[in-house]
């Protein structure tokens, strides 16, 4: 992706998929040329396979896994980064894209836009709420995630459980908010 151009799907100016292409291009200096307008995902995967395009970036491990299994079997795609802050325990041999970030701004960049990976979904309460009153729900949350017949609907339903705590999420969005000003403006100008 340095050496030679990879030609990738993205969706609107918006989504995911342009975002992180244009990040990834910025912080890395990749040359990732995007293919703007397809409305999602799927549409995506169907260029993949008339060779409109190479690639895309930004489908979740979750989501290959469902939907196009044979490709992952069959070896008919590569996997080139993971877009995480940690690395999935399926994807060893995958690079982590902040393990490739040299400079501290640009993990710092790279921890503010994929930052929000790492929560995907969260399920949030009012201000205010009660220290003992937020702890019962982040406990209730965390025993839904290990009881064994919730995990086995999402087995069948072929959906993975990966819960993050509410103190994790909570400590990384104050590491969000906590980010220097310069490189807040820096990551926006990325995005554009």
């Amino acid at each position: 992706m340095l050496a030679r151009e990879l030609i990738v799907a993205t969706g609107n100016q918006g989504g995911d998929a342009t975002q992180f292409t244009s990040v990834i291009n910025a912080v890395f200096g990749t040359r990732m040329k995007m293919v703007s307008g397809y409305p999602g995902g799927n549409d995506m995967l169907l260029a993949m396979e008339r060779g409109e395009v190479a690639g895309r970036c930004g489908w979740s491990w979750s989501s290959a896994k469902a939907s196009r299994p044979t490709w992952l079997t069959e070896k008919k795609v590569n996997i080139l980064l993971q877009l995480a802050l940690t690395p999935h325990p399926e994807l060893s041999t995958v690079p982590l894209l902040l393990d490739l970030a040299k400079a501290d701004e640009q993990k710092a960049i790279l921890k503010l836009i994929f930052g929000r990976q790492v929560i995907a979904y969260p399920f949030i309460a009012s201000p205010g709420i009660p220290p003992e009153r937020a702890e019962i729900l982040r406990a209730a949350f965390m025993d839904t995630m290990r009881d064994k017949e919730f995990l086995a609907e999402a087995e069948k339903a072929k959906l993975e459980i990966r819960p993050v705590s509410g103190a994790d999420a909570q400590r990384l969005i104050s590491e969000a908010y906590a980010t220097a000003p310069p490189v807040v403006q820096k990551a926006v100008e990325m995005l554009k």
